[in-house]
């Protein structure tokens, strides 16, 4: 692998590498990496998709490496850290009025015991931005919710800019670019690298190798971040950033606008919209126009450090609601086959609390990623899943890697294990097919409980949604001997802990559980998914995108939905092993695995596994495990 990323940095051609859990890919990239920044003065920026692995480079590999490489080249390499400004405290933001009341949600004026958590929460951050070094939200223990750290952090558009602010020599964030634009190794995050690619401001050092780390989230995060949303919350917010900053009438009309679309958001039903009604229209086109009157009203220019950060905010959220409208106005007007956004409304629960959000986002960033990165650096992408079906063909078209003018290349440089000597792929054929309610049948109930009870414990499960994994959890610990815990109960990062400490445990879980798992040895023999992990049937915008797909022809199903699900069980799968000496099952308890016709593409998506549909042998294998 260190060999295939020293050619591609050689000859420009981008480079798709799967590399199995093990193999040790980062090391065969940062050693590259790292000798051709220092031989050619020139950055190389790898950016991944989670805080634990850009704490495993900083903290380890890199400083390792650089300790190792010290002789073997001509000076000693340097790395940074770099993340987005709103992960690092804002100076000017606490020492120049943070926690205002009106900036709050409506909701918590009236919940003392949230207003004094808010309030007791900024009081920590205050104190704490006298004792750190970097100011990063992620070395604060223990941490606190969002609406806690945004009333101590800017964005980078909210940012009133280094020559205005008078804590501009001693800025967190400007500390960490600085670095940064000194460092050979530039780590940062996808959702970075995706602000990179899509503004017109340089966020990150510039550079022309980059590596892509849990290359197969790149899609998803990018999608995220061109994702724009209008909710009452940030409508609300807006308004109140703005009412004392211009006269009454213009803050009038801004209210009104806002508070009419905020109703008019809510009343609307949940579910992708093709058609765009009149009366939403209207209300979209009003607020665009108050947005924008607004935002030209406000002096962005005082003196004063805390009216100038006031302002900026106030224009920011602005611009944010204004821009949002006119998207999703303009999306409407090509014909549907033609539109390159998809507009729904979604409602959210957190703690008890509903929101309806209006939200568009692009069908597809293959053309964004081409364009604004694929184009300008060399990218080594890497994972240890990016074949779907057996081939890296889906990946790279949803990259944008298969447009003829791209030169790309893919290579698996396979596994240090042993796929089918260390482990069992079952496929419980004789089982029907999952219902449409989410939850499991009694013959999959009972076949759960035959598996565990062979593998005493020791068992994750992998399901399709939060009610089925709590409604299975209730039900084993009626039935079972061994302890099950489940997500939801805990913090998931202490279910784990608690999980790999008691090896008679098993866990239960959803969506985070199927790629964030890191648990060695004798702990975990058993991986249990419930159903084929297709998209659901109303996810707005993945049906778009079947859409499309069959538009131009195209299998929107397999190419889409049987995408999502394959790469989701090749990430579930690789819970199993994590090192060469472990062994277990991997136990798929649905029986369209085996019969449907898509079965072979999902099959072809996971590890070399030795494969059975036979329960009798399966529980025997696991009952052995127990004595190892």
């Amino acid at each position: 692998m260190a060999r295939a990323v020293a050619r591609a940095f050689d000859t420009g051609e981008h480079l798709a590498v799967q590399a199995g859990t093990g193999t040790g890919k980062s090391l065969a990239y940062l050693v590259p990496a790292i000798a051709r920044a220092v031989e050619t003065d020139e950055p190389v920026v790898v950016s991944t998709a989670t805080i634990a692995l850009q704490r495993q480079l900083v903290d380890r590999d890199l400083p390792r490496l650089t300790e190792s490489l010290t002789g073997a080249l001509p000076r000693t390499p340097e790395f940074a850290l770099l993340k987005g400004r709103g992960n690092y405290l804002c100076l000017n933001k606490i020492h120049n009025g943070a926690a205002e009341s009106d900036e709050r949600p409506q909701e918590e004026l009236f919940e003392p015991v949230a207003a004094s958590a808010l309030g007791r929460d900024v009081q920590r951050l205050i104190a704490w931005s006298s004792d750190t070094d970097t100011g990063d939200r992620d070395e604060l223990t223990p941490g606190v919710p969002d609406r806690s750290w945004s009333q101590v952090s800017v964005s980078a558009r909210e940012c009133i800019g280094v020559a205005r602010c008078p804590f501009g020599t001693d800025c967190f964030a400007e500390k960490a670019r600085e670095k940064a634009g000194h460092a050979d190794v530039v780590v940062t995050n996808h959702a970075l690298l995706a602000i990179d690619a899509i503004s017109d401001a340089a966020v990150l050092p510039e550079h022309h190798l980059l590596v892509v780390d849990e290359a197969h989230e790149l899609v998803d995060r990018v999608t995220s971040v061109a994702t724009g949303e209008l909710s009452a919350t940030s409508l609300g917010a807006a308004h109140r950033r703005a009412a004392r900053l211009v006269d009454e009438e213009l803050a009038h009309r801004l209210e009104a606008a806002t508070a009419t679309l905020s109703s008019a958001i809510h009343d609307t039903e949940p579910g992708r919209i093709d058609v765009l009604d009149d009366e939403l229209a209207t209300y979209l086109t009003a607020v665009r126009d108050a947005a924008h009157r607004v935002r030209s009203a406000i002096d962005t220019a005082p003196s004063d450090p805390r009216a100038a950060s006031a302002r900026a905010e106030a224009v920011t959220a602005l611009t944010d609601i204004g821009d949002i409208a006119s998207r999703i106005l303009d999306s409407f007007i090509p014909a549907i086959p033609d539109r390159t956004d998809v507009v729904w409304i979604e409602r959210e629960e957190t703690r008890g609390t509903v929101r309806t959000i209006l939200r568009v986002a692009p069908l597809s960033v293959s053309g964004l990623l081409r364009t604004r990165l694929f184009e300008d650096s060399t990218t080594v992408l890497t994972s240890a899943t990016l074949t779907i079906g057996g081939t890296f063909d889906a990946m790279a078209a949803a990259w944008g890697l298969t447009a003829d003018d791209m030169q790309w290349q893919g290579v698996d440089v396979g596994s240090p294990f042993e796929h089918a000597k260390s482990g069992i792929l079952y496929v419980a054929a004789h089982l029907p097919p999952p219902g449409r309610d989410g939850t499991g049948s009694a013959e999959q109930l009972d076949e759960i409980a035959a598996l565990v009870t062979a593998a005493g414990g020791r068992t994750l499960g992998l399901f399709s949604s939060t009610r089925a994994a709590k409604a299975a959890a209730e039900i084993m610990r009626e039935r079972l001997d061994t302890p099950v815990l489940c997500q939801g109960e805990d913090t998931t990062s202490a279910l784990v802990k608690r999980f790999a400490d008691d090896p008679e445990s098993s866990l239960f879980g959803t969506l985070s559980l199927w790629q964030g798992v890191d648990v060695p040895g004798p702990s975990l023999s058993l991986v249990l998914i419930d159903r084929i992990p297709f998209p659901r049937p109303d996810d707005p915008l993945l049906t778009a995108r079947q859409r499309a797909v069959a538009a131009r022809g195209g299998n929107g199903f397999m190419t889409v939905a049987a995408g999502h699900a394959a790469l989701l069980l090749a990430q579930g799968a690789g819970r199993l092993l994590r090192t060469v000496d472990d062994r277990g099952v991997v136990a798929v308890l649905d029986s369209r695995m085996a019969t449907a016709r898509y079965g072979g593409y999902l099959r072809a998506s996971l590890p070399p596994f030795w494969a059975t549909t036979d329960s009798t042998r399966v529980r025997q294998a696991l009952e052995r495990l127990r004595t190892v």
